[in-house]
């Protein structure tokens, strides 16, 4: 091959790779097996990045069906592949009711949690995608604001808030440990 035929192919991906549709949906119990596996690769990702943060049992298939059988489970996908999943609420965080610091906003609120992409798609911008789709289902629902909270040993997803535009906060307490909370006006 040439230079320029490779050129053609590498242009050809780059534009598959940017205007590659990826969907949105609740999860399903079907799609259990692929979210757990994404789960699965992602404690391990924290771990070596020398995180404690799902180091302690949590998340567990336990708790990620009961997010799917609440409606509260979601993932992003790209045809019948999973590549994302989180689980979204509205208003419903305890913890976030104190907070060492201040929210942007009270109010109506979703919050996210247990965000995780599939390895095979790191590096491809899909965890703000990821924050975009959680944000338009707040807009949906009408609501303004979305909040999140994370390790501080959690730099991979501390540098995704930033540059989503998320607003660091303060602390909040949750599930035995201070936690970094953000926050998003929409």
């Amino acid at each position: 091959m040439n230079f320029y035929e490779i050129a053609t192919i590498v242009v050809i991906f780059v534009f598959i790779e940017l205007y590659m549709e990826y969907i949105f949906r609740k999860a399903t119990l079907t799609d259990l097996p692929q979210i757990w596996a994404i789960l699965q690769k992602a404690i391990q990702r924290r771990k070596e990045d020398g995180s404690t943060q799902w180091q302690d049992g949590y998340p567990n298939p336990t708790v990620i069906e009961k997010d799917i059988t609440q409606g509260a489970g979601f993932v992003m996908a790209d045809g019948d592949i999973i590549t994302g999943y989180s689980a979204i609420l509205i208003n419903d965080e305890p913890a976030y009711a104190e907070i060492k610091g201040k929210w942007l906003t009270e109010g109506d609120f979703v919050v996210f949690h247990r965000v995780a992409i599939s390895e095979d798609y790191l590096g491809k911008g899909l965890s703000v995608k990821m924050l975009n789709f959680i944000e338009d289902f707040a807009l949906k629902n009408n609501i303004q604001s979305v909040k999140a909270d994370t390790n501080f040993d959690n730099g991979a997803m501390r540098h995704v808030f930033e540059k989503a535009g998320y607003t660091y906060c303060g602390e909040v307490f949750f599930r035995g440990s201070s936690r970094m909370a953000y926050e998003k006006q929409l």
